[in-house]
């Protein structure tokens, strides 16, 4: 049976700001048919619609590869950015520094993040940088032909690049080691996943990590490959089912109203089929069902030894693996003045005369 089409001058439906879903949709893709970045791309726009995000509050953000193409097909009303090859992270420090009001929406990829770009990726996570921070990480740098990334599986073999020698950076890993304030590890394929945390993600204030397998199905979709659609499929462990409730109303059908309330403090242990709350710092919260372990994600050490467990047991864990909602992000830390510093006149900035005199009398 095919779809009824909406009638004629039907009005479409709007969130909360008033906007419908197709004011938070891109250009066209022109990446490969099923890629996973497509995917994600897709979930971002439903993401922001239904978190009621005002496109213009938000600045894209991007390096070089197919994962940097992505943000040109979505949030077309919204600023974007297309930095050098691993350089993403300094220019939406310093343009996030210069306009605290807007958050920041970066999308690199696993080249561009744990390859040329490590070092920047370090010092964004432990600034704080209030920023949604997103890998499309496939393993392989399918904009120049499939050579190996450095988060291949050790081991892997492709056509024409022979055997990977090397062990693989996990994002996650160098997330948590970095402090960063939000980590997450999600699966392309997994739609509903990606989506809630995103919504969660962009209410975080400070940067949150979303480490995400994206199979790349023109180079690295082997069914033995980490990052293949059907490892994922078949291997994904999910740490406990998602939902989302923001602290403002938005469409009933996807959005709970959660009136913003005390913070709720995780105790020890969740048993199986616990539901449990994380408070953000704009009242908005995670809540958390517990599936077949106990798990904490405020937990930093507990975090890293699921990861490795996942490691060593060749399994792709999935879910809000680490979140500290109390901590500073970089604005917080420096004493700027309410309006944003891009803003700030030749008036503003420039000292008085008798200030200028008093500096003179006291060096002179």
């Amino acid at each position: 049976m095919s779809e009824a089409l909406p009638m004629a001058g039907a009005a479409a439906q709007v969130n909360a700001v008033g906007l419908s879903k197709n004011d938070y949709r891109g250009n066209p893709t022109t990446l490969c048919q099923g890629c996973g970045h497509n995917s994600i791309a897709n979930q971002i726009i439903a993401a922001c619609y239904e978190a009621n995000v005002v496109p213009e509050k938000i600045v894209k953000f991007s390096g070089i590869g197919c994962s940097s193409k992505s943000p040109t097909y979505f949030l077309n009303r919204s600023f974007g950015f297309n930095s050098l090859h691993g350089r993403m992270p300094s220019l939406a420090t310093g343009a996030l520094f210069a306009d605290y009001r807007l958050k920041g929406l970066g999308v690199s990829g696993d080249g561009d993040t744990a390859s040329i770009g490590m070092g920047q990726f370090k010092h964004i996570m432990r600034r704080n940088v209030n920023m949604v921070y997103i890998v499309e990480n496939n393993g392989v740098y399918g904009l120049t032909k499939g050579q190996f990334s450095a988060t291949a599986d050790k081991g892997l073999e492709l056509k024409k690049q022979g055997t990977n020698l090397y062990l693989p950076v996990d994002i996650c890993m160098e997330a948590l080691a970095s402090r960063a304030t939000f980590v997450a590890r999600l699966f392309a394929g997994n739609a509903k996943q990606v989506k809630e945390v995103l919504k969660a993600a962009l209410s975080h204030k400070g940067i949150a990590v979303l480490d995400i397998i994206s199979p790349c199905v023109t180079f690295n979709n082997q069914e033995s490959s980490y990052y293949s659609y059907s490892f994922g499929k078949e291997r994904e462990d999910p740490l406990h089912d998602i939902s989302f409730h923001a602290a403002s109303e938005g469409p009933q059908s996807t959005i709970s109203y959660v009136p913003p309330k005390p913070e709720i403090v995780l105790e020890a242990d969740m048993v199986d089929g616990e539901i449990r709350e994380v408070a953000l710092h704009d009242g908005s919260r995670i809540v958390l069902k517990a599936l077949d372990k106990d798990y904490d994600p405020t937990n930093r050490l507990e975090a890293m030894r699921v990861l490795e467990d996942a490691h060593e047991n060749n399994y792709l864990v999935t879910g809000l693996i680490y979140v500290a909602p109390e901590s500073p992000s970089l604005t917080d830390l420096y004493n700027l003045v309410e309006t944003p510093l891009n803003r700030l006149t030749e008036k503003d900035l420039r000292p008085a005369p008798e200030t200028i005199q008093k500096i003179n009398a006291l060096m002179f």
